[in-house]
């Protein structure tokens, strides 16, 4: 696995990213856990709203981490670095 300048934290960032994700996706559920409670949150759309512009962010913030944390620890040149900055944003979007 490349880069470990930042002990892997990127991936912290990417676990975040997939429990908002999943707060968003069961929000509305009205299904019943094992303990009978329900397992959607019930916010409002505009707190929804809100969460799904913190995945942009965080998304954007990850990406960033990743990229830096291949060039500084060598796996990737200045222009590599650039190069892939650019394609994993534009995938992102």
């Amino acid at each position: 696995m490349s880069g470990g300048a930042f002990d892997y934290n990127q991936y912290r960032i990417q676990a975040i990213i997939d429990e908002i994700a999943d707060i968003i996706l069961k929000n509305d559920s009205t299904e019943l856990n094992n303990f009978g409670y329900r397992i959607g949150y019930g916010y409002p759309p505009e707190i929804i709203e809100k969460f799904r512009e913190g995945l942009e962010y965080l998304t954007k913030a990850q990406i960033y981490a990743q990229r830096i944390d291949w060039l500084v620890s060598g796996d990737d040149g200045e222009e590599t670095f650039l190069k892939r900055l650019k394609s994993d944003l534009k995938e992102a979007e």
